[in-house]
């Protein structure tokens, strides 16, 4: 397999994992960018928000999980796309690219492996203290879902 075709199969089954059903109710988007329109721009490859409930402060609440894919240890090498922003932050990668660099990867950061037709916990993520409140990244998650829904027109 290329290192496309890797990254796309790793895209689909964190896209499984996210939002199984297709359920309306999973808070969810792809190549979540903040700070845009500066020199320091970040994205992140997926972002998960899950509200303890839909009351003002169960929002307030709420996690971000951030879901980074690296398809090989020269892309988990790169200077790209280590942007862990959530409260909950995860790689994906295949077993083997976890075997090469597991003990390059952060403390709190976890990590899921391909198994079969899904993605397996090979190391829990830590809760880490966000940085960006709330309301900034609900923002930039539904800026990004509407392009991904522009982009199906």
């Amino acid at each position: 397999m290329t290192r496309g075709e890797i990254t796309k199969s790793l895209s689909k089954l964190v896209e499984r994992l996210i939002n199984p059903y297709n359920d309306p109710r999973i808070y969810w988007a792809k190549e979540v960018t903040f700070d845009y329109s500066t020199a320091h721009a970040v994205r992140v490859d997926y972002m998960k928000f899950k509200p303890v409930n839909n009351t003002v402060s169960g929002i307030e609440k709420g996690d971000f999980y951030c879901y980074e894919v690296k398809s090989s240890v020269e892309d988990f090498h790169s200077k790209n796309g280590h942007n862990f922003i959530g409260d909950f932050n995860y790689y994906i990668m295949p077993e083997e690219v976890y075997a090469a660099v597991s003990l390059e990867i952060p403390y709190a950061v976890g990590v899921y492996c391909p198994d079969g037709a899904e993605l397996r916990s090979v190391k829990k993520a830590k809760r880490k203290d966000r940085e960006r409140p709330v309301s900034e990244m609900l923002l930039m998650m539904f800026r990004s879902a509407a392009r991904e829904r522009r982009r199906g027109d």
